[in-house]
């Protein structure tokens, strides 16, 4: 029987073993000895590496099984208890979804632990598409489409369906992984709430990621379903345009993706940022694609629409009821709010990120009564 390691092993009274197992097999988890994945791993070796991130470094692992797996070395120590600790794995453990990476099951030595997760062949969504060594094409428009439409499958999963639900808080494309099909399945969902908010890479790094963190969530800690919903936005842009949202200098004035997307679309030349690899793709498709990610970043969270509408959008050949979409917010690198070039949208006396286009008519429109289509005449 696998076991978790803790502490000094040869030393009963600092390693309960049959506590543990009793525990962990009470709670459907599967634990990992430090030795089978330092085999693994090849004793975490450099060479076995293949991502990093706040929470810590992935290396790839072959069990003796046969069996790929990533190992992911949490760099934060926990402050919680086996038990407690454990718990919240089983939650992690049991939530299962095409598209969410699959957790495996986990290790533990002293205060450290290892997170065993399904091995994606295809790696993250920034190296294979975004990356200095990407094909990107390889990426059809079949695929995009694909990757964006499952990555808003597993994000409606954790939204709406899951009880109690899951805000992930750090939808990037580096914790987007593509298996062998390029299928997406979202990573790291849920591991913040294994540690502190004092200890985890959220607290130190919430103002400090250029492109992703929605305004509202950057400068005052409002975390809810609708600042996914903005980085899933993101998201979308980079699918399509093959840019990183990471990077500042896209154009000669220094604009980030998200601002030149706002001001292109507002010249009626969104098309422009299509990735030129992206040959006989439908054009009124892509740019549907692109639009929705304008409604999923605007600058108003309560104007952003759910996953399920997200999905519909992508999904359904209809029209986007355009009217009701207004600017988006923009962080940059100073962490200050951007206007777009008319001065209008992200900026007000009362509210850094309340459009000056939403005035008395903003509380009307929440997440259910925002009309984000127009029915098409046949």
């Amino acid at each position: 029987m696998n076991w978790c390691c803790i502490g000094n092993f040869k030393k009963k009274k600092h390693c309960p073993q049959q506590e543990i197992a009793g525990f962990s097999q009470e709670k459907n988890i599967k634990l990992f000895s430090y030795n089978e994945l330092r085999s693994a791993t090849d004793n975490f070796h450099r060479d076995n590496k293949i991502g990093r991130g706040g929470f810590g470094v992935v290396y790839k692992g072959t069990l003796r099984s046969g069996q790929e797996v990533a190992a992911k070395v949490l760099s934060a120590e926990s402050k919680q208890g086996i038990r407690e600790f454990l718990t919240e794995i089983d939650a992690i453990t049991n939530v299962k979804h095409p598209n969410l990476v699959e957790l495996l099951g986990c290790c533990i030595q002293g205060n450290s632990r290892i997170l065993v997760y399904e091995y994606l062949q295809n790696g993250s969504l920034d190296h294979a598409l975004l990356g200095p060594y990407s094909e990107p094409n390889k990426f059809n428009w079949s695929i995009r489409s694909l990757i964006c439409i499952g990555i808003a499958r597993g994000l409606a999963f954790l939204h709406e369906e899951l009880d109690p639900h899951i805000v992930h808080r750090d939808i990037k494309a580096s914790n987007i992984l593509l298996d062998g099909n390029y299928n997406p399945k979202i990573g790291d969902f849920g591991l913040a709430k294994l540690f502190p908010d004092n200890i985890t890479h959220i607290s130190t790094r919430v103002a400090g990621t250029t492109g992703y963190l929605a305004p509202e969530y950057a400068w005052h800690g409002q975390l809810t379903k609708k600042a996914d919903i903005y980085s899933f936005g993101i998201l979308i842009l980079e699918i399509i345009t093959g840019k990183s949202s990471s990077r500042t200098l896209l154009s000669e004035d220094g604009k980030l993706l998200l601002e030149r997307a706002w001001q292109l679309y507002q010249e009626g030349r969104l098309k422009e940022l299509v990735d030129p690899t992206l040959e006989d793709c439908p054009e009124e498709e892509v740019l549907r694609y692109m639009k929705v990610a304008l409604f999923c970043t605007q600058a108003s969270a309560m104007r952003r629409p759910n996953m399920f509408q997200v999905i519909e959008m992508l999904s359904r050949p209809i029209k986007l009821h355009e009217k009701e979409l207004t600017p988006p917010g923009f962080i940059n690198d100073y962490n200050s709010i951007r206007k777009d070039k008319t001065g209008v949208g992200t900026s007000s006396t009362n509210s850094p990120f309340k459009s000056s286009l939403c005035t008395e008519d903003t509380a009307q429109f929440t997440s259910n009564s925002v009309s984000f289509t127009e029915v098409i005449p046949r």
